[in-house]
């Protein structure tokens, strides 16, 4: 038996955007809902809220959907990583949260908005946690929170290099995410111990996909490494020169000074190569490389 990868954009969408039982027993077993909190219903939802980057436009994966309190919840596979990837995710939250109210409507009526964003590179380099839970607190007092958006960022990699052997549902529905690839043939038994995760599982045979569905399922992969190639070579080039004129400008400089122009030109480098490839608007990167709008204007 040979199963295919479920963080594809094919297989995600089947398992979630097709079958609401799987989706709510990933989403209540993976949130942090408390008992009371727990989803008994949902139903979907368009999933674009907001124009795609056409650089990076097959890299995320997602899936909206609303409960039966009204709450929103927002599912994204993100395969590559991106600086600028924490700012969509708010932005993304913060208008589903708005868009609930319609004029005349009153704050109190307002649902809390939740984004679960499972990403497929590591990006917290300074700890092994593997699951980010954010929320609007009072920071002296934690305890004391502004509800209506929370955020989960779960770092794939990790949680698969940790080579975890829980069986809390939580644990294993993430599992079957990292722990799966692209025709794996021996999956973990540990799969079998849940009758959803079974049916998903089920759903990954590769025996059950037709020949058109295979050759989009393969050609999603091409496209990733494709974009991965774009987004790698261009700070490849950007690191390269913008260290190097950094690092000269430092000798007279000091090193603080020499590593803060280093980065700057780096930024301005990569700014310069995705101007040149001509899909980009100058706004959208300067969200991308955390320059100023002026900045890319005059490269």
């Amino acid at each position: 038996m040979r199963y295919l990868d479920p963080k594809n954009d094919l297989t995600f969408k089947k398992i979630f955007a097709e079958h609401p039982h799987l989706l709510q027993s990933f989403l209540n077993a993976v949130l942090p809902l408390k008992p009371d909190q727990r989803i008994v219903s949902l139903q979907y939802l368009p999933a674009e809220l907001t124009p795609q980057v056409p650089l990076f436009k097959h890299t995320i994966v997602d899936v909206r959907c609303t409960d039966q309190l009204g709450r929103q919840f927002i599912v994204e596979m993100q395969m590559l990583w991106t600086d600028s990837f924490k700012s969509r995710v708010l932005f993304n939250a913060s208008k589903a949260y708005v868009k609930q109210l319609d004029k005349g409507q009153r704050y109190h009526s307002l649902q809390p908005v939740y984004a679960l964003s499972l990403v497929n590179e590591n990006f917290e380099k300074n700890t092994s946690e593997y699951y980010h839970h954010y929320q609007i607190v009072n920071i002296e007092y934690p305890a004391q929170q502004l509800e209506g958006l929370e955020f989960v960022f779960v770092e794939l990699p990790k949680l698969k290099a940790k080579n975890l052997k829980e069986k809390a549902l939580g644990v294993l529905w993430l599992r079957f995410l990292a722990e799966i690839e692209n025709r794996t043939e021996q999956v973990s038994d540990d799969f079998q111990l849940d009758p959803d995760l079974r049916e998903a599982l089920e759903i990954l045979e590769e025996s059950a996909f037709s020949r058109e569905e295979l050759d989009r399922y393969d050609r999603y992969w091409d496209t990733i490494i494709s974009e991965q190639s774009l987004i790698e070579d261009a700070e490849r080039k950007g690191r390269t020169e913008g260290y190097a004129e950094g690092r000269t400008e430092g000798r007279t400089e000091g090193r603080t000074e020499g590593e803060q122009i280093g980065e700057t030109r780096k930024a301005l480098e990569m700014a310069k190569n995705l101007k040149l490839l001509g899909v980009l608007s100058n706004a959208q990167i300067a969200q991308i490389t955390n320059l100023s709008l002026s900045q890319i204007e005059t490269i």
